[in-house]
């Protein structure tokens, strides 16, 4: 059975890729990702994903958008931001599906113990129902550790923020008064 994975990073999709094909899934790995800022690091990031791709079988469909202004336009700048941006790409993603006729999809952001799961599982059900699609939202933070030092041995690019604008803003302020 196939099933279509929106992949955030490539360290995120090596556990995630593996533990859909041991339940019995052909995954099918989704790039789309407007919300990473700036572009030399969403160049950087799918550059990742190509290079662990290239000795994999897994059909790949890109989404090539680099859009800052969409991202902007589908988030609010305060606390729910996140729910704009998982909105964002996962209603493409399951609509994606729907075109590929793929009965199911998923995102390697449930992988992350730093994303919010119970917003992701509520916006990708939503995205699910408006594309007539399932959203398999398996629980696999258990696996965070083991897959980024998979992804240290392949020798991946791991980022050090979750991608978008906000998020590196956060980590420098952060450090900034950290060094204060």
């Amino acid at each position: 059975m196939d099933i279509l994975i929106h992949t955030c990073c490539a360290p995120c999709l090596v556990k995630t890729a593996e533990v859909f094909s041991e339940e019995g899934y052909l995954p099918h790995i989704f790039w789309f990702n407007p919300n990473i800022h700036p572009y030399r690091e969403y160049l950087r990031r799918r550059e990742a994903l190509f290079q662990y791709l290239q000795e994999r079988n897994y059909p790949f469909h890109d989404e090539d958008l680099y859009d800052l202004k969409k991202f902007l336009t589908a988030v609010d700048c305060g606390e729910e931001r996140c729910s704009g941006c998982y909105r964002l790409r996962l209603t493409r993603t399951a609509e994606k599906a729907s075109e590929l006729s793929m009965h199911a999809f998923t995102t390697t952001l449930l992988i992350s113990p730093h994303q919010n799961r119970e917003q992701i599982i509520r916006v990708g059900e939503r995205a699910a129902d408006d594309a007539g699609v399932e959203f398999v939202h398996s629980d696999l933070r258990p696996h965070f550790r083991e897959g980024q030092a998979d992804a240290r041995k392949l020798g991946l690019y791991l980022q050090p923020y979750c991608g978008c604008i906000f998020s590196e803003y956060e980590r420098y302020s952060k450090r900034e008064v950290e060094l204060g």
